[in-house]
């Protein structure tokens, strides 16, 4: 199943995604809520009601009558308001590459936990326009992720029992303006400031049911689902990443173990799954300047168009904005 929030008469609207429209989930089915937020909190009450209303549709018993093309609205993040975001860092790939190219050896605490920061769940945003100041544009970056959203409360939650509390999986770009990350990184804080002004997921959250024919097993001696799923990402039309969400070394139950420790999780909590190898170019430029000394650098410029593609969960589209405003943070340094 497939669960979208778009704008609708100025406030969001919860709908399923079935064969390229929209099923306003009110309308659909009476009980339903035409938020995001209700459904997540009483996901084991409504989830199985959707199902039921979304094998209607398939089946024809649902009229496509009022019903709207997915076209013709504006989508919003699936989870509009997540309760928190939560990124990891659990592709041994991406961790690896990005050390090599600063001649760094690879951390061995890599292998012991799984490790997470915080991001801004107030600055979300769905498929379309990303505003950015002056200073994001200094090497502003796409990072090519997948998240998971929490369906079900709970604390000290064992990697064993973790996949049961995952409602289903989307696309996360997790942008960065690395000169502002960097700067502060060096003071052994963050990453903050260079990552708060923009997240995007969508176009969809995807259940868990429907990804079961892409399930893998998880690497040797980690616990939990994986998923077989290829990521890309286009610039401007041109491919420059590609990888698998059966990369991550650690999976999203070992990621929600190290996180549920000591703290309770909540419905519309979203976790992200970090970086895919080769999934930004604060990577792809490292290893280029490392084979030719001479290399480009490639940064995303104002209006550059930004395709993530994730098998199974869709295309997360976004056009880089700049704000109309000369005020700079990077000017300020003393």
């Amino acid at each position: 199943m497939k669960l979208v929030s778009y704008l609708k008469d100025g406030n969001e609207q919860l709908a399923l995604y079935v064969n390229g429209y929209l099923y306003d989930t009110d309308y659909i089915h009476p009980e339903l809520p035409s938020s995001m937020n209700v459904f997540l909190n009483y996901w084991e009450e409504y989830h199985p009601a959707a199902q039921a209303v979304e094998n209607a549709i398939k089946t024809g018993r649902i009229s496509q009558d009022r019903a709207v093309a997915v076209e013709q609205v504006q989508l919003l993040s699936p989870v509009p308001l997540p309760a928190s975001i939560r990124d990891g860092y659990a592709f041994r790939q991406h961790v690896e590459t990005a050390r090599k190219n600063r001649g760094k050896e690879m951390l061995p605490e890599f292998d012991a936990f799984p490790v997470f920061y915080f991001s801004n769940h107030h600055a979300v945003t769905g498929p379309g326009d990303v505003t950015c100041m002056p200073d994001h544009f200094e090497k502003l970056d796409f990072e090519l992720e997948v998240a998971i959203v929490i369906s079900k409360t709970g604390r000290n939650i064992p990697a064993e029992e973790a996949d049961e509390y995952i409602a289903g999986l989307l696309i996360m770009n997790d942008f960065s303006a690395r000169q502002l990350q960097q700067e502060e990184m060096l003071l052994n804080l963050g990453p903050a400031k260079g990552k708060d002004f923009a997240t995007a997921f969508g176009p969809w959250l995807v259940t868990t049911d429907e990804l079961e024919e892409f399930e893998t097993a998880a690497h040797e001696n980690h616990t939990g689902k994986s998923w077989n799923l290829s990521m890309k990402c286009r610039v401007n039309g041109v491919e420059v990443s590609n990888g698998n969400l059966a990369d991550m070394q650690w999976t999203f139950a070992e990621i929600i173990e190290r996180a549920s420790y000591g703290v309770t999780l909540y419905p519309g909590d979203v976790i992200g799954s970090g970086t895919v190898g080769t999934g930004c170019f604060l990577e792809l430029n490292g290893t280029g300047r490392l084979a030719n000394p001479g290399y480009t650098e490639q940064w995303l410029q104002q209006g550059d168009t930004v395709e993530l593609e994730v098998e199974g969960l869709g295309v997360l589209h976004n056009t880089i904005v700049k704000e109309d405003s000369g005020f700079s943070i990077l000017s300020r340094k003393k």
